[in-house]
Protein backbone atom coordinates (compact mmCIF):
# COMPACT_ATOMS: atom_id res chain seq x y z
CA UNK A 1 0.00 0.00 0.00
CA UNK A 2 0.95 3.09 -1.06
CA UNK A 3 1.10 6.41 1.52
CA UNK A 4 0.40 10.12 1.07
CA UNK A 5 3.20 12.16 0.12
CA UNK A 6 2.54 15.53 0.60
CA UNK A 7 1.23 16.96 4.03
CA UNK A 8 -1.70 18.93 2.76
CA UNK A 9 -2.89 16.85 -0.25
CA UNK A 10 -5.33 14.21 0.29
CA UNK A 11 -5.63 11.24 -2.19
CA UNK A 12 -8.66 9.27 -3.41
CA UNK A 13 -8.01 5.61 -2.09
CA UNK A 14 -9.06 3.17 -5.34
CA UNK A 15 -7.42 -0.58 -4.81
CA UNK A 16 -5.84 0.02 -1.09
CA UNK A 17 -3.76 2.86 -2.58
CA UNK A 18 -3.65 6.59 -2.25
CA UNK A 19 -3.58 8.12 -5.80
CA UNK A 20 -3.98 11.30 -7.31
CA UNK A 21 -7.11 12.45 -9.67
CA UNK A 22 -5.93 11.69 -13.37
CA UNK A 23 -5.92 15.61 -14.09
CA UNK A 24 -4.25 16.04 -10.78
CA UNK A 25 -6.42 18.87 -10.39
CA UNK A 26 -7.58 19.49 -5.92
CA UNK A 27 -9.81 22.08 -4.47
CA UNK A 28 -8.75 23.54 -1.51
CA UNK A 29 -11.07 23.19 1.87
CA UNK A 30 -10.84 26.07 4.53
CA UNK A 31 -11.89 26.47 8.15
CA UNK A 32 -15.41 28.14 8.32
CA UNK A 33 -14.26 29.70 11.55
CA UNK A 34 -11.08 31.31 9.69
CA UNK A 35 -11.64 31.54 6.16
CA UNK A 36 -7.33 31.79 6.54
CA UNK A 37 -6.71 28.34 7.40
CA UNK A 38 -6.38 25.66 4.61
CA UNK A 39 -7.18 22.02 5.93
CA UNK A 40 -5.82 20.79 3.09
CA UNK A 41 -6.66 20.15 -0.55
CA UNK A 42 -8.79 16.91 -1.63
CA UNK A 43 -8.70 15.48 -5.20
CA UNK A 44 -10.99 17.33 -7.80
CA UNK A 45 -12.01 13.61 -9.80
CA UNK A 46 -13.20 12.85 -12.87
CA UNK A 47 -15.34 10.04 -14.21
CA UNK A 48 -12.02 7.74 -15.31
CA UNK A 49 -11.58 8.10 -11.66
CA UNK A 50 -14.90 6.52 -10.83
CA UNK A 51 -14.87 4.18 -13.44
CA UNK A 52 -11.37 3.05 -11.79
CA UNK A 53 -13.01 2.89 -8.00
CA UNK A 54 -16.32 1.10 -9.57
CA UNK A 55 -14.01 -1.85 -11.52
CA UNK A 56 -11.95 -2.43 -8.42
CA UNK A 57 -14.93 -3.12 -6.16
CA UNK A 58 -16.49 -5.35 -8.70
CA UNK A 59 -14.06 -7.32 -9.09
CA UNK A 60 -13.28 -7.40 -4.69
CA UNK A 61 -16.81 -8.51 -4.08
CA UNK A 62 -16.18 -11.61 -5.76
CA UNK A 63 -13.89 -12.84 -2.57
CA UNK A 64 -15.30 -10.35 -0.16
CA UNK A 65 -18.95 -11.82 0.02
CA UNK A 66 -17.21 -15.24 0.31
CA UNK A 67 -15.73 -14.71 3.45
CA UNK A 68 -17.45 -15.29 6.76
CA UNK A 69 -18.91 -12.84 8.35
CA UNK A 70 -16.78 -12.92 11.67
CA UNK A 71 -14.19 -12.83 9.16
CA UNK A 72 -15.44 -9.48 7.76
CA UNK A 73 -15.97 -8.52 11.20
CA UNK A 74 -12.40 -8.71 12.01
CA UNK A 75 -11.28 -5.89 10.24
CA UNK A 76 -14.04 -3.92 11.16
CA UNK A 77 -13.32 -4.35 14.56
CA UNK A 78 -9.66 -2.98 13.44
CA UNK A 79 -10.49 -0.38 12.26
CA UNK A 80 -12.67 0.70 15.51
CA UNK A 81 -9.57 0.45 17.35
CA UNK A 82 -7.54 2.48 15.28
CA UNK A 83 -9.81 5.29 14.69
CA UNK A 84 -10.41 5.41 18.31
CA UNK A 85 -7.01 5.73 18.93
CA UNK A 86 -7.24 8.79 16.68
CA UNK A 87 -9.92 10.54 18.78
CA UNK A 88 -8.38 13.63 19.29
CA UNK A 89 -7.13 14.04 16.11
CA UNK A 90 -9.94 13.61 13.67
CA UNK A 91 -12.14 15.51 15.83
CA UNK A 92 -9.94 18.46 16.01
CA UNK A 93 -9.62 17.92 12.00
CA UNK A 94 -13.61 18.04 11.69
CA UNK A 95 -13.85 21.11 14.04
CA UNK A 96 -11.54 22.98 11.83
CA UNK A 97 -12.96 21.82 8.55
CA UNK A 98 -16.88 22.32 9.38
CA UNK A 99 -17.07 23.89 12.25
CA UNK A 100 -18.59 22.30 14.90
CA UNK A 101 -17.00 22.17 18.35
CA UNK A 102 -14.59 20.05 19.44
CA UNK A 103 -16.74 17.88 22.22
CA UNK A 104 -19.03 17.65 19.94
CA UNK A 105 -16.64 16.34 17.14
CA UNK A 106 -15.41 13.92 19.78
CA UNK A 107 -18.30 13.01 20.64
CA UNK A 108 -19.23 12.33 16.86
CA UNK A 109 -15.84 10.49 16.41
CA UNK A 110 -16.94 8.12 19.66
CA UNK A 111 -19.99 7.07 18.25
CA UNK A 112 -18.12 6.09 14.84
CA UNK A 113 -16.30 3.86 16.96
CA UNK A 114 -18.98 2.38 18.50
CA UNK A 115 -20.91 1.54 15.06
CA UNK A 116 -18.01 -0.37 13.68
CA UNK A 117 -18.33 -2.22 16.60
CA UNK A 118 -21.94 -2.73 16.40
CA UNK A 119 -21.55 -3.98 12.84
CA UNK A 120 -18.68 -6.04 13.77
CA UNK A 121 -20.70 -8.00 15.90
CA UNK A 122 -23.71 -8.61 12.76
CA UNK A 123 -21.74 -10.72 11.46
CA UNK A 124 -22.32 -13.58 13.76
CA UNK A 125 -25.98 -12.75 13.42
CA UNK A 126 -28.69 -14.53 11.89
CA UNK A 127 -29.00 -13.63 8.52
CA UNK A 128 -32.22 -15.77 7.75
CA UNK A 129 -35.21 -18.21 8.57
CA UNK A 130 -36.46 -21.67 8.40
CA UNK A 131 -39.75 -21.58 6.95
CA UNK A 132 -42.10 -24.92 7.13
CA UNK A 133 -43.09 -26.35 3.38
CA UNK A 134 -45.91 -27.98 2.85
CA UNK A 135 -43.86 -30.69 1.48
CA UNK A 136 -43.11 -32.83 4.03
CA UNK A 137 -39.70 -34.28 2.94
CA UNK A 138 -38.45 -30.90 1.58
CA UNK A 139 -36.30 -28.54 3.70
CA UNK A 140 -36.85 -24.44 2.67
CA UNK A 141 -35.49 -21.45 4.58
CA UNK A 142 -34.10 -17.77 3.76
CA UNK A 143 -30.72 -16.23 3.53
CA UNK A 144 -29.23 -13.29 2.26
CA UNK A 145 -27.68 -12.13 -0.27
CA UNK A 146 -25.49 -8.77 -0.67
CA UNK A 147 -26.45 -6.48 -3.43
CA UNK A 148 -22.71 -5.75 -5.05
CA UNK A 149 -21.12 -2.61 -5.06
CA UNK A 150 -23.02 -0.09 -3.03
CA UNK A 151 -22.07 3.84 -3.83
CA UNK A 152 -22.32 5.81 -0.77
CA UNK A 153 -22.88 9.37 -0.92
CA UNK A 154 -22.57 11.65 1.68
CA UNK A 155 -23.20 15.23 3.55
CA UNK A 156 -20.56 17.64 5.30
CA UNK A 157 -22.87 17.82 8.55
CA UNK A 158 -21.57 14.73 10.23
CA UNK A 159 -18.26 14.01 8.22
CA UNK A 160 -17.28 10.82 10.24
CA UNK A 161 -20.65 9.44 11.79
CA UNK A 162 -23.08 9.18 8.36
CA UNK A 163 -20.27 7.98 5.77
CA UNK A 164 -19.38 4.94 9.01
CA UNK A 165 -22.92 3.70 9.68
CA UNK A 166 -23.83 3.86 5.74
CA UNK A 167 -20.33 1.41 4.89
CA UNK A 168 -19.82 -0.61 7.99
CA UNK A 169 -23.48 -2.46 7.57
CA UNK A 170 -22.68 -2.24 3.68
CA UNK A 171 -19.50 -4.45 4.58
CA UNK A 172 -20.95 -6.43 6.80
CA UNK A 173 -23.26 -7.93 4.75
CA UNK A 174 -20.76 -8.87 2.00
CA UNK A 175 -21.11 -5.66 -0.48
CA UNK A 176 -17.99 -3.53 -1.56
CA UNK A 177 -17.97 -0.03 -1.29
CA UNK A 178 -17.37 3.24 -3.20
CA UNK A 179 -17.45 6.61 -1.00
CA UNK A 180 -18.39 9.83 -2.41
CA UNK A 181 -17.96 12.04 0.58
CA UNK A 182 -19.19 15.93 0.65
CA UNK A 183 -16.26 18.19 -0.64
CA UNK A 184 -16.32 20.23 2.46
CA UNK A 185 -15.37 17.89 4.42
CA UNK A 186 -13.27 15.48 2.76
CA UNK A 187 -10.18 16.28 4.46
CA UNK A 188 -11.95 14.58 7.97
CA UNK A 189 -13.56 11.65 5.81
CA UNK A 190 -10.07 10.91 3.97
CA UNK A 191 -8.97 10.58 7.92
CA UNK A 192 -11.55 7.94 8.37
CA UNK A 193 -10.37 5.99 5.53
CA UNK A 194 -6.98 6.14 6.73
CA UNK A 195 -8.11 3.95 9.09
CA UNK A 196 -9.93 1.24 6.97
CA UNK A 197 -6.78 1.59 4.92
CA UNK A 198 -4.55 0.83 8.64
CA UNK A 199 -6.87 -2.10 9.14
CA UNK A 200 -5.97 -4.21 5.66
CA UNK A 201 -9.22 -4.16 4.38
CA UNK A 202 -8.51 -6.44 1.12
CA UNK A 203 -7.67 -4.44 -1.73
CA UNK A 204 -10.55 -2.90 -3.44
CA UNK A 205 -13.19 -3.99 -0.96
CA UNK A 206 -13.44 0.05 0.76
CA UNK A 207 -12.54 2.74 -1.80
CA UNK A 208 -13.15 6.56 -1.55
CA UNK A 209 -13.22 9.17 -4.45
CA UNK A 210 -13.48 13.54 -3.64
CA UNK A 211 -15.20 15.66 -6.34
CA UNK A 212 -18.03 17.81 -7.41
CA UNK A 213 -21.22 15.70 -7.07
CA UNK A 214 -22.17 16.81 -10.69
CA UNK A 215 -19.84 14.28 -11.59
CA UNK A 216 -18.63 11.50 -8.70
CA UNK A 217 -22.25 11.67 -7.18
CA UNK A 218 -23.95 11.71 -10.51
CA UNK A 219 -21.62 9.03 -11.48
CA UNK A 220 -22.35 6.89 -8.88
CA UNK A 221 -26.08 7.10 -9.50
CA UNK A 222 -25.70 6.65 -13.07
CA UNK A 223 -23.02 3.48 -13.32
CA UNK A 224 -24.03 0.10 -14.39
CA UNK A 225 -22.18 -1.78 -12.25
CA UNK A 226 -23.26 0.07 -8.53
CA UNK A 227 -25.77 -2.49 -7.93
CA UNK A 228 -27.22 0.78 -4.68
CA UNK A 229 -26.60 3.81 -3.72
CA UNK A 230 -27.18 5.28 -0.42
CA UNK A 231 -27.61 8.80 -0.05
CA UNK A 232 -27.82 11.50 2.79
CA UNK A 233 -28.12 15.84 2.11
CA UNK A 234 -30.92 17.78 0.08
CA UNK A 235 -34.41 16.75 -1.33
CA UNK A 236 -33.37 17.83 -4.64
CA UNK A 237 -30.48 16.02 -5.13
CA UNK A 238 -32.11 13.03 -3.40
CA UNK A 239 -34.95 12.72 -5.85
CA UNK A 240 -32.64 13.35 -8.68
CA UNK A 241 -29.93 10.57 -7.41
CA UNK A 242 -33.13 8.36 -6.90
CA UNK A 243 -34.54 8.93 -10.48
CA UNK A 244 -31.86 8.28 -12.09
CA UNK A 245 -30.96 4.87 -9.98
CA UNK A 246 -34.45 3.77 -10.49
CA UNK A 247 -34.27 4.42 -14.19
CA UNK A 248 -31.51 1.97 -14.40
CA UNK A 249 -33.56 -0.89 -12.12
CA UNK A 250 -30.88 -0.10 -9.08
CA UNK A 251 -31.57 -0.14 -5.30
CA UNK A 252 -31.84 3.31 -3.58
CA UNK A 253 -32.00 4.68 -0.16
CA UNK A 254 -32.36 8.30 0.48
CA UNK A 255 -32.28 10.04 4.05
CA UNK A 256 -33.10 14.06 3.15
CA UNK A 257 -34.78 16.72 4.62
CA UNK A 258 -36.37 17.65 7.92
CA UNK A 259 -38.91 20.30 9.62
CA UNK A 260 -38.75 18.82 12.69
CA UNK A 261 -41.10 19.97 15.91
CA UNK A 262 -41.48 20.28 18.76
CA UNK A 263 -44.66 20.70 21.09
CA UNK A 264 -44.72 22.28 24.79
CA UNK A 265 -47.48 21.04 26.12
CA UNK A 266 -49.61 23.32 29.04
CA UNK A 267 -48.34 20.83 31.48
CA UNK A 268 -44.53 20.62 30.41
CA UNK A 269 -41.27 20.76 32.68
CA UNK A 270 -40.63 24.11 30.54
CA UNK A 271 -37.24 24.20 31.73
CA UNK A 272 -36.72 20.94 30.16
CA UNK A 273 -38.48 21.95 27.35
CA UNK A 274 -36.63 24.79 26.70
CA UNK A 275 -32.98 23.54 27.92
CA UNK A 276 -34.12 20.55 24.53
CA UNK A 277 -34.78 22.92 22.27
CA UNK A 278 -31.93 25.02 22.47
CA UNK A 279 -29.85 21.83 22.13
CA UNK A 280 -31.74 20.03 19.38
CA UNK A 281 -32.40 23.41 17.33
CA UNK A 282 -28.62 25.41 17.95
CA UNK A 283 -26.63 23.05 18.91
CA UNK A 284 -24.47 22.50 16.01
CA UNK A 285 -25.22 25.50 14.53
CA UNK A 286 -28.37 24.05 13.80
CA UNK A 287 -26.88 21.65 11.25
CA UNK A 288 -29.10 18.62 11.87
CA UNK A 289 -31.24 16.89 9.31
CA UNK A 290 -33.26 15.69 12.65
CA UNK A 291 -32.54 19.90 14.53
CA UNK A 292 -35.78 21.56 15.65
CA UNK A 293 -37.02 24.19 13.54
CA UNK A 294 -40.66 25.01 14.88
CA UNK A 295 -41.73 25.45 18.54
CA UNK A 296 -45.45 24.61 18.99
CA UNK A 297 -46.39 26.07 22.86
CA UNK A 298 -49.60 25.96 24.14
CA UNK A 299 -51.03 29.62 24.78
CA UNK A 300 -51.38 28.86 28.45
CA UNK A 301 -47.15 28.62 28.50
CA UNK A 302 -46.51 30.99 25.40
CA UNK A 303 -44.90 33.99 27.15
CA UNK A 304 -43.13 31.96 30.19
CA UNK A 305 -41.93 29.46 27.78
CA UNK A 306 -40.36 32.15 25.67
CA UNK A 307 -39.02 34.52 28.52
CA UNK A 308 -37.20 31.19 29.78
CA UNK A 309 -35.90 30.19 25.93
CA UNK A 310 -34.68 34.11 25.28
CA UNK A 311 -32.83 34.28 28.43
CA UNK A 312 -31.08 30.99 27.99
CA UNK A 313 -30.14 31.73 24.11
CA UNK A 314 -28.19 35.15 24.88
CA UNK A 315 -26.30 32.81 27.29
CA UNK A 316 -25.09 30.59 24.41
CA UNK A 317 -20.98 31.51 23.39
CA UNK A 318 -20.06 31.71 19.55
CA UNK A 319 -17.00 31.37 18.37
CA UNK A 320 -14.35 29.21 17.20
CA UNK A 321 -14.90 25.64 18.01
CA UNK A 322 -11.85 24.50 19.04
CA UNK A 323 -11.65 27.15 21.42
CA UNK A 324 -12.66 25.87 25.57
CA UNK A 325 -16.26 27.55 26.67
CA UNK A 326 -17.59 27.71 23.33
CA UNK A 327 -21.19 26.23 22.98
CA UNK A 328 -21.97 26.92 18.70
CA UNK A 329 -19.09 27.59 16.24
CA UNK A 330 -19.72 28.77 12.65
CA UNK A 331 -21.83 27.96 9.90
CA UNK A 332 -20.02 25.25 7.98
CA UNK A 333 -19.39 27.67 4.69
CA UNK A 334 -20.39 30.70 3.05
CA UNK A 335 -23.13 29.45 1.02
CA UNK A 336 -24.45 27.89 4.05
CA UNK A 337 -24.34 31.19 6.16
CA UNK A 338 -25.70 32.87 2.78
CA UNK A 339 -28.58 30.44 2.85
CA UNK A 340 -29.29 31.03 6.48
CA UNK A 341 -29.48 34.74 6.03
CA UNK A 342 -32.27 34.88 3.12
CA UNK A 343 -34.38 32.69 4.94
CA UNK A 344 -34.39 35.16 8.21
CA UNK A 345 -34.55 37.88 5.52
CA UNK A 346 -37.99 36.19 3.78
CA UNK A 347 -38.62 35.70 7.52
CA UNK A 348 -39.60 39.19 7.94
CA UNK A 349 -40.59 39.96 4.58
CA UNK A 350 -43.82 37.61 4.95
CA UNK A 351 -44.37 39.42 8.32
CA UNK A 352 -42.82 37.10 11.12
CA UNK A 353 -41.10 38.65 14.04
CA UNK A 354 -37.79 39.31 14.69
CA UNK A 355 -37.48 38.79 18.79
CA UNK A 356 -33.74 37.81 18.85
CA UNK A 357 -30.16 37.44 16.37
CA UNK A 358 -30.94 37.33 12.84
CA UNK A 359 -27.47 38.30 11.74
CA UNK A 360 -23.97 37.37 10.66
CA UNK A 361 -21.53 38.61 13.45
CA UNK A 362 -18.67 40.61 13.08
CA UNK A 363 -15.43 41.81 14.49
CA UNK A 364 -11.93 40.86 15.06
CA UNK A 365 -12.76 37.33 16.30
CA UNK A 366 -15.77 36.84 13.23
CA UNK A 367 -14.47 38.11 10.48
CA UNK A 368 -13.15 35.86 8.65
CA UNK A 369 -15.64 33.11 9.85
CA UNK A 370 -19.47 32.40 8.87
CA UNK A 371 -20.51 33.35 12.63
CA UNK A 372 -24.62 33.97 12.95
CA UNK A 373 -26.35 34.93 15.90
CA UNK A 374 -29.08 32.34 17.07
CA UNK A 375 -32.35 33.92 15.96
CA UNK A 376 -36.14 33.44 17.26
CA UNK A 377 -39.02 34.73 15.05
CA UNK A 378 -42.75 34.40 16.47
CA UNK A 379 -46.10 35.31 15.04
CA UNK A 380 -44.96 33.03 12.55
CA UNK A 381 -47.73 30.86 10.34
CA UNK A 382 -47.54 27.96 8.73
CA UNK A 383 -47.50 28.85 5.01
CA UNK A 384 -44.25 31.31 6.08
CA UNK A 385 -41.29 30.21 4.22
CA UNK A 386 -39.90 29.86 7.49
CA UNK A 387 -42.32 27.22 8.63
CA UNK A 388 -42.11 24.95 5.61
CA UNK A 389 -38.55 25.14 4.24
CA UNK A 390 -35.54 23.50 6.02
CA UNK A 391 -33.73 26.16 6.52
CA UNK A 392 -30.36 23.76 8.02
CA UNK A 393 -28.82 27.44 10.84
CA UNK A 394 -30.09 28.14 14.29
CA UNK A 395 -33.05 29.78 13.54
CA UNK A 396 -35.87 28.87 16.08
CA UNK A 397 -39.49 29.90 14.63
CA UNK A 398 -42.75 29.92 17.34
CA UNK A 399 -46.04 29.16 16.99
CA UNK A 400 -48.78 29.50 19.64
CA UNK A 401 -51.45 27.44 19.80
CA UNK A 402 -54.87 26.68 21.93
CA UNK A 403 -55.02 22.98 21.50
CA UNK A 404 -53.67 19.71 21.51
CA UNK A 405 -55.48 19.01 18.37
CA UNK A 406 -53.72 22.16 16.91
CA UNK A 407 -50.52 21.69 17.60
CA UNK A 408 -50.63 18.32 16.25
CA UNK A 409 -52.49 19.95 12.86
CA UNK A 410 -49.49 22.38 12.78
CA UNK A 411 -46.92 19.93 13.59
CA UNK A 412 -47.63 17.54 10.49
CA UNK A 413 -48.42 20.79 8.00
CA UNK A 414 -44.73 19.96 6.08
CA UNK A 415 -43.81 17.67 3.79
CA UNK A 416 -41.31 16.50 6.01
CA UNK A 417 -41.72 14.08 8.57
CA UNK A 418 -38.14 12.97 9.73
CA UNK A 419 -38.30 13.73 13.63
CA UNK A 420 -40.69 15.39 15.85
CA UNK A 421 -40.95 15.84 20.01
CA UNK A 422 -43.13 16.66 22.65
CA UNK A 423 -43.05 17.00 26.60
CA UNK A 424 -45.94 16.83 28.36
CA UNK A 425 -46.64 15.07 31.66
CA UNK A 426 -50.25 13.92 30.11
CA UNK A 427 -50.17 10.01 29.39
CA UNK A 428 -53.21 10.88 26.99
CA UNK A 429 -51.35 13.46 25.26
CA UNK A 430 -48.09 11.54 25.03
CA UNK A 431 -50.37 8.60 23.02
CA UNK A 432 -51.84 11.13 20.62
CA UNK A 433 -48.80 12.49 19.71
CA UNK A 434 -47.39 8.81 18.93
CA UNK A 435 -50.36 7.77 16.77
CA UNK A 436 -50.91 10.50 15.05
CA UNK A 437 -47.84 12.51 14.39
CA UNK A 438 -45.84 11.54 11.09
CA UNK A 439 -42.38 11.15 11.48
CA UNK A 440 -40.42 8.26 11.32
CA UNK A 441 -38.62 9.52 14.88
CA UNK A 442 -40.62 10.71 18.12
CA UNK A 443 -39.32 11.59 21.05
CA UNK A 444 -41.34 11.90 24.67
CA UNK A 445 -39.73 14.56 26.65
CA UNK A 446 -36.13 14.74 25.21
CA UNK A 447 -35.15 17.03 22.25
CA UNK A 448 -36.07 16.14 18.38
CA UNK A 449 -32.16 15.61 17.80
CA UNK A 450 -30.72 12.26 17.98
CA UNK A 451 -31.21 8.46 17.60
CA UNK A 452 -29.21 5.46 19.08
CA UNK A 453 -27.31 3.99 16.86
CA UNK A 454 -28.48 0.39 17.75
CA UNK A 455 -32.19 1.57 16.37
CA UNK A 456 -33.76 2.08 13.10
CA UNK A 457 -33.15 5.58 11.61
CA UNK A 458 -35.60 6.94 8.50
CA UNK A 459 -38.15 9.43 7.76
CA UNK A 460 -41.52 9.54 5.96
CA UNK A 461 -43.10 11.59 3.54
CA UNK A 462 -40.39 13.58 1.72
CA UNK A 463 -37.81 13.00 4.48
CA UNK A 464 -36.96 9.26 2.75
CA UNK A 465 -37.53 7.27 0.76
CA UNK A 466 -39.15 5.45 3.21
CA UNK A 467 -36.40 2.94 4.20
CA UNK A 468 -34.34 2.77 7.47
CA UNK A 469 -31.05 2.83 7.93
CA UNK A 470 -28.72 1.91 11.00
CA UNK A 471 -29.79 -0.72 13.66
CA UNK A 472 -30.54 -4.63 12.54
CA UNK A 473 -32.99 -2.82 9.96
CA UNK A 474 -29.73 -1.76 7.89
CA UNK A 475 -30.00 -5.51 6.56
CA UNK A 476 -33.00 -4.42 4.53
CA UNK A 477 -31.55 -2.03 2.59
CA UNK A 478 -27.99 -3.78 1.66
CA UNK A 479 -29.02 -7.68 0.89
CA UNK A 480 -31.59 -9.35 -0.84
CA UNK A 481 -33.90 -12.12 1.01
CA UNK A 482 -32.92 -15.48 -0.92
CA UNK A 483 -35.52 -18.02 -0.63
CA UNK A 484 -34.22 -21.53 -0.53
CA UNK A 485 -35.91 -25.15 -1.16
CA UNK A 486 -33.89 -28.23 -0.55
CA UNK A 487 -35.41 -31.46 -1.92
Amino acid sequence: MTVQTEKKHYLNFINDEWVPSSTRAVIENTNPANNEDVIGYVQKSTKEDLDNAVATAKAAQKSWKKLPGDARGKFLYKAADILESRIDEIAETMTREMGKTLPEAKGETARGVAILRYYAGEGMRKVGDVIPSTDKDALMFTSRAPLGVVGVITPWNFPVAIPIWKAAPALIYGNTVVLKPATETAVTCAKVYECFAEAGFPPGVVNMITGPGSVIGQGLAEHPDVNGITFTGSNSVGKQIGQTVLARGGKYQLEMGGKNPVIVSSDADLDLAVEATISGGLRSTGQKCTATSRVIIQSEVYEEFKEKLLEKVKEITIGNGLEEGIWMGPSASENQLNTVLSYIQKGLDEGASLILGGERLSGDEFDNGYFIQPTLFENVTSDMTIAQEEIFGPVLALMKVESMEEALELANDVEFGLSASIFTTNIQKMLSFINEMDAGLVRINAESAGVELQAPFGGMKQSSSHSREQGQAAIEFFTSIKTVFVK
